[in-house]
Parts: structure tokens; sequence; C-alpha cells
């Protein structure tokens, strides 16, 4: 069935779409300007020039609008120069482009070093970052993954306002890698929605997604190192933002038959393109997996958060396409035009996925499975983390470090985030606890 879908959205999608070749661009407009009033009007445009080579001609589309995009990397502290979206004078829809009445462009963000990402969130603001995506794209689509479709370019900018003074500077050539982002309409039809449902209408995943494209949304996020994506999964799931933003970077489309299903984009801060998550020992402890790598236990944490949500049958089958895939994915890796670095990151979390999935020794850890469980400081039952009452059931427990007649001492793994921020507990984060061993298992979800 997912090789079915797969194949049809390769055929209906964009033929902009349809190469993984580099595309070359060149954008002249007056970015100063733009900057300046866009990130706090989101209706601000300039007008501007774009050119390109088309079958050895160049083309070039006077009159295109250009404004910003994205959310958080409007900001001044997160991309010197934010994601555009372009957009074609009205009735001209230039050859080249498939026909598209405009483009996207995630842009490289500003000019940090490999590892300088930005405080607040956590974005890799080089041009490292935008080549890095577009591989998240084409991994998710080698995996049967319902995701936009992305495509990297080379894009030339030209200030037509330059400032002099600058750096990079502003008055000659700015060449930088970008991607192209898929219109988010044109991705719903290509898999076979009639709309968007948006986040005002969308209840929950239980009650408007098939199972198994919600199970398989949240492995994916999990092998990618992304946690800036949201699904109100139940009707009472407050688990992160949800209360706040029941759909946030998946869309909901819906389908003829009343059902929706799931599609995933922006990925700039997960951890797969950035290489690490500046809030981690906010929320996880690293010495709970043995390699004590940040990746592995932030792959191990979304990969066990999805115990809480699923059947073990339909856990099972989610391991098992991913499983039937890995060919793919590691084929996709070998392919993909990344930077050395950021192909070691991204072999890192592949690795670490399947090391968590791949058998059921592995993905079937220890976890508390009773429902009035508590973590003791000490073997004399002194409570910690005591704040958000008992500690939830599928929270990831180490094997036990040692014992003490009824208790044992382990390291635990935040998974269900319920001591993260405010509700901080450092005994969780940085060192053992003790716990009665009756109330851990791995038989969880139970099995029938």
């Amino acid at each position: 069935m997912i090789a079915r879908i797969v194949a049809a959205a390769v055929l209906s999608a964009s033929p902009l779409f349809s190469s993984y070749d580099v595309i070359p661009l060149e954008l002249k407009a007056p970015f100063n300007d733009l900057f300046e009033h866009a990130r706090t009007d989101d209706k601000y445009a300039v007008t501007g020039t774009l050119s390109y080579d088309a079958r050895g001609t160049r083309v070039t589309v006077d009159g295109v609008r250009v404004t910003l995009r994205g959310n958080t990397s409007r900001r001044d502290s997160e991309c010197a120069f934010p994601k555009l979206k372009v957009q074609f004078p009205a009735g001209k829809r230039p050859d080249g482009f498939g026909g598209l009445r405009s483009i996207k462009i995630g842009t490289h963000c500003g000019e940090a070093p490999d590892d300088g990402v930005t405080v607040k969130f956590g974005r890799l603001p080089n041009e490292h970052s935008p080549v890095r995506e577009v591989f998240v794209y084409r991994l998710l689509e080698a995996l049967g993954v319902p995701s936009l479709k992305a495509r990297q370019a080379s894009i030339t900018y030209l200030y037509t306002d330059a400032k002099p003074g600058q750096t990079p500077p502003q008055d000659r050539p700015l060449v930088r890698q970008a991607m192209i982002v898929e219109d988010t309409d044109a991705a719903i039809k290509r898999f076979g929605g009639t709309r968007d449902i948006g986040e005002k209408a969308f209840t929950n995943a239980r009650a408007q997604f098939d199972a198994a494209d919600t199970a398989r949304l949240a492995f994916a996020e999990a092998l990618i190192g992304n946690f800036d994506w949201c699904v109100k999964m139940t009707a009472d799931d407050t688990y992160r933002c949800d209360a706040r933003h029941p759909l946030w970077n998946v869309l909901a489309a819906a389908g003829s038959s009343g059902q929706a299903r799931p599609i995933l984009y922006d990925f700039d801060v997960a951890g797969i393109v950035t290489g690490r998550h500046p809030w981690f020992r906010n929320v996880f402890n690293e010495a709970f997996a043995p390699s004590k790598s940040a990746t592995e236990t932030e792959v191990i944490a979304q990969v066990q958060r999805t115990r809480t949500l699923f059947s073990r049958r339909e856990l099972d089958a989610a391991r098992g396409e991913f499983v039937k895939r890995k060919s793919e994915a590691y084929r996709a890796l070998d392919e993909a035009s990344l930077d050395d670095n950021g192909r070691k990151i991204a072999r890192r979390y592949l690795d670490a996925f399947y090391r968590a999935i791949e058998s059921d020794d592995a993905f079937y850890r220890p976890v508390v499975t009773s429902s009035d469980a508590r973590f003791y400081a000490t073997e004399n039952r002194d409570v910690v983390c005591d704040a958000g009452g008992p500690v939830p059931q599928g929270t990831p427990v180490s094997d036990p470090l040692q014992t003490r007649g009824a208790l044992m001492q382990v390291l635990v793994l935040d998974a269900l985030w319920r001591w993260a921020p405010p509700v901080k507990c450092s005994a969780v984060h940085e060192g053992p606890v003790w716990i009665e061993t009756a109330a851990v298992s791995r038989d969880f979800p139970v099995s029938k």
C-alpha cells in the first residue's frame, strides 16, 4: 500500500520536484527594506527580479513579489536572512517551475559556523542547514512517510539597496545554498486530499487520523530528532504544546471519505539538521543511553513515547514498515550531497533509530507500568519529583543499577516531558533514583 502511495506521489508532483539536482537561481530585490519591515508586518512585500536558465536560455521574470515566511525564523535573533516566498506576477507561470504561481525558499538564514546554533530555538544559521533539510525530505520519501517535497537550490542574491560595510558584503553577489519547498496545497492534492483541516478545526489524531498514519508520523519524527511538531493525540492529551497548538508543523489533509491524513513539514530545528538541541539537559539525561549519546537518548525518548499512544499490534506494524525500508533509508543518505559533518550527524540518527526499534528487546525496554509509582532519592523512600503527581505510566527506566529489598535504583528518561521546565526535577535529569521493582515492566502496552 505504501509503495503505491509513494509512486503516485512522485508521478503527480510538480516537475520542479522531479529531480534532486541543484537548481541555480538569481534573485534581485531590496532585501534590507524587506527585512527591516516584514519581520513585524506579515503583509509587507517588495518587488524584485528572478532569473534562471531554462533549456539553455536565460529567463528573467520582472515584478516578482518577495515576502518573508516562517514563524520563529523571522526574528532578528534567529535569522539575519530569513525564509522567503517569491510570487510570480499575475497571469505569469514561468517555464521551468511546473505551472507554480509562487515558490517558497528555505534560505541559509545566516553565516554561523557549523556548531553555531541559535540560543532560543537551536537553529543552524548557515547554508548547510537547507541542504541537510532537503535530505530529510528525501529520507522521508524513501521511507514512505507523507511529507512535502523539497529541492536544493543555489541562489545568487543581489541587493538593490546594499549598505556599505556589511558582512558579508552586500555590494557584490551573495551565493548561498537554499531549499525550494513544495506548496502545502499542492502536497495535499498530491496525497489525495481536498483541503487542509487546519488547527482550529482539528480535534485529535485518534478521532481524525488512521492509527497507522499517526504511528508512522511519530516514528518518523523520532528518527530525525525533531521536537518542533505537535499533534494532539487524544481528547485529553497535554503533551508539550498540544494545549496551544493541536497541530504544529503537520498538515491534516482531509480526504473525500472524511478521514484526514498527516503530512509532515518544516525540519530546520530537527536534530538531524542542527546536530544538537540547546535545551537537551533541561529535559533528558544523556547517561540514560549506554553510549552516553545525546542523539541516542533523544531518539529513544520519542520512540518510547509511542508505547503510550498505540497498541502493540500498531507499534509492531509501524516498526516493521521502517525496518523493511532500512536499506532505502541508508541509500538516500549515501546519495545525498551533505557536508561531512552533516553526513555523520545523519548517520548517528539513523543508527540510533534502528537500534531502538529493530528488536523487541531494544524496543520493549523497562517502563513504569504502575499507576501510583513514585521516585525516591534513597532506599529510605524519600520522595522526589512529587510535584507532578505519580510517575506517568510508560516512563522509561534503565535496567537496575542496584537493588535493595523491594526497591531498585535506575536512571530515568523523561520521555513524556513530565519534569521539563517549568516543572524541573534535577533528580530525574541528573542522576539515578529509586523505585518499587514491582512498578516496572517490559510488558507495556500489555501483550495479549
